[in-house]
C-alpha cells in the first residue's frame, strides 16, 4: 500500500518555511532604499564633517542651527501651515462626508469623481493654476473684473489652496466609515428615546471620530511635507517653511549640507510623531456596527434642504477642481498670457513644442521609463516583503515591516537629502549618484508602501487552509505562490503598481534634487517652464501628465472594482 508523505504541520502556510536566503535580501534591498538615506541624515546632522569622512565637531551643526530664530520661526511657520491645512479640511471634508454617507445626495457618484482629481492634480500644478486664475489681470479679473490676488498671495490663501488639494483625504474617510455605519444604530438609540440629535452626537460620532481624527492628522502630514505650494506662491506671500528652507541649503550658493539636514530630522521627526498619533488612533479602534445578516443601508431624504445641499456640493466641486483645472487647461491652450482669453489667442503650439522641440518629449519619456520601473521594483518587493510579513513565521518579520512602512514617515524632502549624502562620497567604487539610478532609488523608497498595504490587505484575506490542502497533496512552496497565492493577489498587486506609476511619474521634490545634468522629467521640465516664464508649455506637460495619472488611476480602480475591493 502506498504512503502519502503529509508535510509536517500542513495546516500553517506555505510560506513559513521561507528560507532565510529571501529574508536576507529582502532586508539588504530596504537597508538601500530606506535605512541607508535615513542613516545619513542623521550622521551628517551630529557630525558636521560627515560628508568630508571627518566625525569632528559632533553636534555643532545641531546647536547653530537650533540658536538661530529662523529656524523657529520655520518650524513655527511649519506647524501653522499644518494645522491650518488639517483644519480647514475637517471643515470641508466632515460635513460633505457626513452629508455624502448618511442622504440621498443627488448625483453622489458625480461628486465622489468631482472630488478624486484634486488627488491627480499635482499640488504644484494646482498652486500655479491658482496664481494665474487670481493674479493681477489674471483669469477670473478678465471674465468677472474681480481681482482676489491679494487673498492668494498670503498664509490664508497659501494654506487654502493645500487644503483644497487635500481635504478629499477627510470626506472619502467621514463617507466610508458612516455608509458602514448608517442610520441603524442611530435609530435603534431613538426608538430607545434618544432624540434624533442626540442620538447621532452619542453614537454616530464616537464612531467615526478616529477616521477623522485620522485623515486630520494625515492631511497634517501632508501640508508639512509639500514643497510646491509653498514654493510657488509663499515667495509672494512672505511666507517660507522647512521644506523651502532644506531646498534653498542644496540649490543656493553656499551650500549648507550639516543645516539641511538638521532640518530634514526636524521635518521628518514632526512626520513621525503626527504618522504614530495616526496609527493609535486606528489601532484597536474596529467596530462592529453590523452583525449576522447582513442589512443594507438607505440614506436618508433630504427633503426640502436637497437643492441647497447640492449648491454646496457644486461650490465644493468649483474651488476644490473646476477651478484650477478650468486656469491649467486655459493656460496650456493660450498663446501668451497677455493676450488674454479670446479665441484669436487659443492654440495647441503649446503641445505640439513639447513633441518638436525634443525637450519636453525626452522628459515626459524620462517620466514615463522611471515610473516603469519604479512600479516593477516596488510591485517585486512590496509582494515579497507583505509575503513575508504576513504569512511567515520568521523571526525578524516586525522589523521587516516597520522598515517597509517607513517611507510612509518620511517626507520626500528627506528621501532626496538623505540619498544625496549617501550616494555622493569618493568611497563607493560604484554609485547611483548623477545617474537616473539615483531617481529609481528615491521613487521606490517614497513610493513602496503602496504595493505592501495592498498586497498586505489581500494576503490576510487568503485563508492559510487553502495553501495547506495545496501542500498535502504535494505542491512545493513555490508551486503554492505562483499558482494560488500570486493568482489572488494580483488584482491588489497590478493596481498598486498602477497608483506607484501614476504618482512616479510626475514626483517633484527629488526630482529638483537628484536629477542629473542635463535630464529632465515631467516634473522639472514644467517647474523650469514656468521659473523660465514658458507657462503654456509648462501647463501643456502638465495636462499631459494629468491625463496619464487619471487614465492609470481610472484604470486601478475599475480593475479593483471587478473583484469588489476600494482603491
Amino acid at each position: 500500500m502506498a504512503r502519502t508523505t503529509v508535510p509536517a504541520r500542513a495546516g500553517r502556510s506555505a510560506v513559513q518555511s521561507a528560507p532565510w536566503t529571501l529574508v536576507v535580501p529582502l532586508f539588504a534591498a530596504l537597508a538601500v532604499l530606506v535605512a541607508l538615506p535615513v542613516g545619513f541624515v542623521v550622521l551628517q546632522a551630529i557630525f558636521p564633517a560627515f560628508n568630508e569622512g571627518s566625525l569632528a565637531h559632533p553636534m555643532s551643526a545641531v546647536g547653530s542651527t537650533l540658536g538661530d530664530h529662523q529656524t523657529w520661526s520655520l518650524l513655527g511657520n511649519t506647524l501653522r501651515f499644518g494645522i491650518t491645512v488639517a483644519a480647514v479640511s475637517l471643515l470641508l471634508g466632515v460635513p460633505l462626508g457626513t452629508l455624502r454617507a448618511l442622504y440621498r445626495v443627488p448625483l453622489a457618484g458625480v461628486w465622489d469623481l468631482v472630488f478624486l482629481v484634486p488627488f491627480l492634480i499635482p499640488p504644484y500644478l494646482a498652486a500655479f493654476g491658482w496664481r494665474f486664475l487670481l493674479q493681477p489681470h489674471g483669469y477670473l479679473e478678465q471674465l468677472t473684473g474681480l481681482s482676489l490676488g491679494h487673498l492668494l498671495f498670503s498664509f490664508g490663501g497659501v494654506a487654502g489652496v493645500m487644503a483644497l488639494s487635500v481635504f478629499p483625504v477627510v470626506y472619502f474617510s467621514v463617507s466610508r466609515t458612516l455608509t458602514a455605519m448608517g442610520w441603524r444604530l442611530v435609530d435603534v438609540a431613538h426608538v430607545f428615546g434618544a432624540g434624533p440629535w442626540r442620538s447621532f452626537v452619542r453614537i454616530a460620532v464616537p464612531l467615526a471620530l478616529p477616521a477623522i481624527a485620522a485623515s486630520a492628522l494625515l492631511t497634517f502630514t501632508m501640508a508639512i511635507e509639500e514643497f510646491g505650494i509653498p514654493a510657488a506662491l509663499g515667495p509672494q506671500a512672505g511666507f517660507s517653511v522647512l521644506v523651502a528652507s532644506i531646498e534653498s541649503r542644496f540649490s543656493d550658493w553656499p551650500i549648507d549640507l550639516s543645516g539641511a539636514a538638521v532640518l530634514s530630522v526636524l521635518l521628518a521627526a514632526l512626520a513621525l510623531v503626527a504618522f504614530v498619533l495616526q496609527r493609535a488612533l486606528l489601532a484597536g479602534r474596529d467596530f462592529d456596527s453590523n452583525k449576522g445578516k447582513p442589512a443594507a443601508s438607505v440614506p436618508h431624504e433630504l427633503g426640502r434642504w436637497r437643492w441647497i445641499v447640492v449648491g454646496v456640493f457644486c461650490v465644493a466641486a468649483c474651488f476644490s477642481t473646476i477651478a484650477p483645472l478650468f486656469s491649467i487647461v486655459a493656460s496650456a491652450c493660450i498663446r501668451t498670457l497677455s493676450g488674454g482669453l479670446s479665441l484669436t489667442n487659443l492654440t495647441l503650439a503649446h503641445f505640439e513644442v513639447l513633441w518638436t522641440g525634443g525637450d519636453g518629449a525626452q522628459a515626459l519619456g524620462t517620466s514615463l521609463a522611471l515610473a516603469g520601473a519604479t512600479a516593477v521594483l516596488t510591485g517585486a518587493l512590496g509582494f515579497l516583503c507583505s509575503w513575508c510579513v504576513v504569512k511567515s513565521g520568521l523571526p525578524g518579520r516586525s522589523a521587516l515591516d516597520a522598515l517597509s512602512m517607513m517611507p510612509h514617515a518620511l517626507p520626500s524632502i528627506v528621501v532626496g537629502v538623505g540619498l544625496i549624502l549617501a550616494w555622493n562620497l569618493p568611497v563607493w567604487p560604484i554609485t547611483p549618484y548623477n545617474t537616473r539610478g539615483i531617481l529609481l532609488l528615491s521613487y521606490s523608497c517614497l513610493l513602496l508602501p503602496y504595493p505592501i498595504r495592498y498586497v498586505s490587505a489581500a494576503l490576510r484575506q487568503i485563508g492559510p487552509s487553502i495553501e495547506a490542502a495545496a501542500r498535502v497533496h504535494g505542491a512545493s512552496a513555490g508551486r503554492v505562490v505562483a499558482r494560488i497565492v500570486m493568482p489572488l493577489v494580483a488584482p491588489s498587486l497590478i493596481s498598486s503598481m498602477m497608483i506607484v506609476f501614476a504618482i512616479a511619474s510626475r514626483e517633484l521634490v527629488t526630482s529638483l534634487l537628484l536629477a542629473p545634468s542635463g535630464v529632465q522629467t515631467a516634473a522639472t521640465f514644467a517647474w523650469q517652464a514656468f521659473d523660465q516664464g514658458s507657462v503654456g508649455d509648462g501647463m501643456a506637460m502638465g495636462v499631459l501628465t494629468l491625463m496619464i495619472s487619471g487614465t492609470l488611476l481610472g484604470l486601478a480602480a475599475r480593475w479593483l472594482k471587478r473583484f469588489d475591493q476600494p482603491l
